[in-house]
């Protein structure tokens, strides 16, 4: 690709993703899904409440576009211990935190769902590089560089890192290496047709997944 094909690629990238269609797209959709999961959402809810004590909804600060930090919402999959919830460690396979109930919500990524509510508010999109935890963030970008790029765009319900084999841990600094240089790519080549693939190639990774735990 030469430069001036490389330019031009990424300016349109960077229209669409500020584009007032693609978020008029990002709320129609995240509007449908709600009220079609809607029975399942509040099942998930009750579930939650009989299983455990604490609350329904795990909330936790995370960077959104700009490094704007946003509250984002999840169905709590890990046992509740107060304070100590707000704990930044990675899940592990076989991880004693993780309720009965919460492994088949992880696995299914069912426990992201109330995140569409993020999309809504306008903190997030359906597609865009995956929010991390603001200590990693702060980690992590004085280890990467052009990490702090990814702050481009709003964060993603899924996106290019997740459907491509860099979901989940990242013991390594390699892995994360891998998931931001998938995220930039992503922010470099943007489309409504590359948001498709992404969403559609989601459903399949959710049923396959390997690294959801």
């Amino acid at each position: 690709m030469t430069a001036t094909v490389w330019a031009d690629s990424y300016v349109a990238a960077r229209s669409y993703l500020n584009s007032r269609f693609r978020r008029m797209l990002d709320l129609a959709i995240a509007l449908g899904l709600l009220i079609l999961l809607a029975p399942a959402l509040c099942l998930i809810a009750i579930g939650i409440r009989l299983s455990t004590p604490g609350p329904v909804i795990f909330r936790q600060l995370r960077h959104g576009k700009g490094q704007r930090p946003f509250e984002l919402l999840k169905f709590r999959s890990m046992y509740w211990a107060g304070e100590s919830e707000v704990t930044i460690k990675q899940a592990t396979p076989g991880d004693s935190r993780v309720t009965a109930l919460g492994r088949i919500l992880r696995y299914t990524s069912m426990d992201e769902l109330p995140q569409l509510i993020n999309v809504i508010r306008g903190e997030m999109s359906l597609v865009g590089p995956r929010p991390h935890a603001i200590e990693h963030d702060n980690y992590y970008a004085d280890l990467i560089p052009n990490y702090r790029k990814r702050f481009q765009a709003r964060p993603g319900l899924t996106g290019l890192a997740q459907v491509s084999g860099a979901r989940g841990r990242t013991p390594h600094i390699e892995d994360m290496q891998r998931r931001i240089d998938l995220d930039l790519l992503y922010l470099e080549s943007a489309s409504l047709m590359l948001d498709c693939r992404i969403f559609l190639r989601t459903f399949k990774e959710v049923f396959n997944s390997e690294t959801a735990y």
